[in-house]
């Protein structure tokens, strides 16, 4: 069934926080598959979409991840910086503008061209963000920058080349634990282009 305006009814929108993002509590009424209403409360949090990126060179056989601190992991157990593909909000950028602007911040890569492959929502049942996802061949010549993220983002941000089947590998191994990155990652093995 493909929802319309009329499935759901807003009763009440609350804002616990703001912050990073903003973090709202909602009532709601949403009519069931069997045409009953339901009554629900639920939390959203909203930060904006984001875009990410595998950068890989076909001609070496690598990819290009970064590896970052990333506190909610820390607090759930997982202590070390995570790798990860390129990624970011898109603010009030097309994806293609914002992961452009994202590879040349994290990883001081100019790329020539970019390739979107799908969109997803990570995590749809508290957030709101829908993902742009984005594979690019690179060079090493196209690394024109350092990388490493914006200080005053509070980004601190080390650029890591690896063998493509050491990253795959990485995945069963538990070392890429990040769910863009996997996917990303299991996309382009799929295709054939890593």
């Amino acid at each position: 069934m493909d929802e319309s305006p009329d499935e759901v009814r807003i009763l009440e929108v609350r804002v616990l926080a703001e912050g990073h993002g903003v973090l709202r509590t909602t009532r709601m009424q949403h009519r069931r598959f069997d045409g009953t209403w339901q009554t629900l409360n639920r939390e959203t949090y909203d930060r904006g979409n984001g875009c990410a990126l595998l950068a890989y060179d076909p001609v070496r056989g690598c990819v290009l991840l970064v590896r970052q601190f990333r506190y909610p992991a820390y607090v759930s157990g997982h202590a070390a910086p995570l790798l990860e593909v390129i990624a970011g909000l898109v603010d009030d950028n097309p994806p293609d503008v914002a992961i452009r602007k994202e590879a040349h911040e994290e990883a001081g890569l100019t790329l020539r061209a970019v390739r979107p492959v799908f969109a997803a929502y990570m995590s749809p049942g508290a957030i709101t963000e829908r993902l742009s996802f984005f594979v690019a061949e690179y060079e090493a010549s196209d690394r024109t920058g350092a990388g490493g993220g914006l200080i005053g983002e509070g980004e601190d941000i080390e650029v890591v080349e690896i063998p493509a089947d050491t990253a795959i590998a990485m995945i069963s191994d538990g070392r890429i634990v990040d769910a863009k990155t996997i996917m990303l990652l299991q996309h382009a093995r799929l295709s054939g282009l890593i």
